[in-house]
């Protein structure tokens, strides 16, 4: 599991990300909100962890841009503002929620726990009826037998099981897994291929986007 840590004290940055690596996450500390941005427009995250008062963008403002572009990746905001004003405004922004300093690692681990449970973020299969999803090995097992994925078609399905039973836009399914921009012709074909497998679980809402629905 890939987190993006934004925090310009470099004394704490170090502490968070070695704490978070021996924890068993993938982390990439950035020091700057410009240098945060850039990174999370060329690199899949699960989990953002933000620091307010940067250099470059700050925290709040960064989030703000994120969630414009329908960046829906889960973030939990870290930072010294401690009033209730700043606390709504981060969530207003679409935080998902807020550590505040100083804080002791076993508060951190639990909240990212939580946040994982949540979005599921840490399920090694989903199923849907007869089918089961392994994202990690790419794979479907439908009726016994076991149907292989591109890598496109994974991330279109994980983001789909990880964000069911709302309308999901084309522009938020090209922020969170295409580096390039499709064309709705390939966006169309992808989804083809998946409704192959799920049938009318893949809704297409007309003119904006698509449903996945779970029961």
């Amino acid at each position: 599991m890939k987190i993006l840590l934004l925090e310009d004290d470099i004394f704490l940055g170090d502490l968070v990300q070695e704490h978070l690596q021996e924890y068993g996450f993938e982390v990439v500390l950035s020091s700057d909100g410009e240098d945060a941005y850039e990174r999370i427009q060329q690199e899949h995250f699960d989990i953002l962890l933000l620091d307010i008062n940067v250099p470059g963008i700050k925290g709040f403002e960064l989030l703000r841009l994120l969630r414009e572009q329908k960046i829906n990746t889960p973030a939990i905001f870290i930072t010294s503002l401690n009033t209730a004003k700043d606390v709504k405004e981060g969530f207003a922004i679409g935080a998902d929620d807020y550590i505040k300093k100083p804080f002791e690692f076993d508060e951190l681990d639990a909240r990212l726990e939580h946040l994982i449970k949540i979005y599921g973020l840490d399920q090694k299969s989903f199923a849907l009826g007869d089918i089961r999803f392994y994202p990690d090995k790419k794979l479907l097992i439908k009726d016994e037998e076991p149907i292989n994925l591109s890598t496109k078609e994974t991330q279109l399905l994980h983001y789909f099981f990880t964000h069911p039973n709302r309308t999901i836009t084309k522009e938020e399914l090209i922020a969170n897994i295409w580096e390039e921009i499709p064309t709705d012709a390939t966006i169309r074909t992808y989804i083809k291929m998946l409704r192959g497998h799920f049938g009318e679980a893949i809704r297409t809402v007309r003119g904006i986007g698509y449903e996945f629905i779970l029961p």
